[in-house]
């Protein structure tokens, strides 16, 4: 029997030296790397243009990532906007807020952030229902934004400041993996059309999330590690478990 030995997983290596993926290699003497599948690029000054959007019709923004941050201030750069510094920002979380720093004065701009769930970054927003909201967005954005702001009704707009795109993965078409990890559809896409004629066969697949699981299953491929579940609520968890298994009985 064939013991798993090789994982890769499609995102960016981590910078914590102190991530359970590292301990997960070194206690089951695993060789695990780290390979993005996607990878955002912002869009041009051009495609913005043909969107109408007004960055200067709007007296509030709001963040719900770092990404969106970057791109937002990214387009006011290059068409030489000044956001005026009475603008509102509202943030998902007190983290996307402070990553503002980058861009602005942090304690002299007006800053509103929430617990890292929109329905509460909303109640925040009640206190602000006469402003105009922007809402950067990819272009491949979970709808449940808008909705929920429409809901509210709120006044707001989205504009598409990025999107996702499959990375070259070329080189890894040589290299097999005893397991493939997956956190988005996207990846599951960028595997396809990197590799067209993919061969499942004994090669396992691990997805994270429900969107994930469904995407692998309508590509035909077999999902077998699949993540959050009552008994591993994390990634790492769900590989363990099954590696425990698998490797001790042949089974997961």
């Amino acid at each position: 029997m064939s013991r798993i030995k090789k994982i890769l997983v499609s995102q960016p290596e981590p910078e914590n030296k102190k991530s359970p993926y590292f301990a997960l290699a070194e206690k089951h003497n695993l060789k695990i790397d780290f390979r993005p599948f996607i990878h955002v690029e912002g869009v041009s000054s051009r495609e913005f243009r043909q969107s109408k959007v007004d960055f200067s019709d709007h007296s509030a923004v709001i963040f719900n990532s770092k990404t969106a941050i970057d791109h937002y201030f990214r387009i006011a750069e290059e068409l030489r906007v000044t956001v005026p510094d009475t603008m509102k920002y509202f943030c998902i979380s007190e983290a996307t807020a402070f990553y503002l720093q980058k861009y602005i004065v942090y304690r002299k701009r007006k800053i509103f952030y929430g617990n890292g769930k929109m329905e509460d970054l909303v109640d925040v927003m009640a206190k602000h229902k006469s402003e105009k909201f922007l809402v950067p967005i990819s272009a491949a954005h979970k709808e449940e934004i808008p909705m929920l702001l429409e809901k509210h009704n709120f006044n707001f707009i989205t504009s598409v400041l990025y999107k996702t795109e499959c990375s070259d993965l070329s080189d890894l078409a040589d290299v097999n993996y005893d397991v493939l990890v997956f956190f988005s559809p996207s990846g599951i896409k960028s595997l396809l059309k990197n590799f067209p004629d993919f061969k499942q066969n004994d090669t396992k697949i691990a997805s994270f999330g429900d969107k994930t699981a469904k995407a692998v299953e309508e590509a035909g491929l077999r999902l077998d590690i699949k993540a959050p579940a009552p008994q591993a609520p994390s990634m790492t968890m769900a590989l363990e478990s099954f590696i425990e298994n698998y490797n001790k009985n042949g089974k997961p």
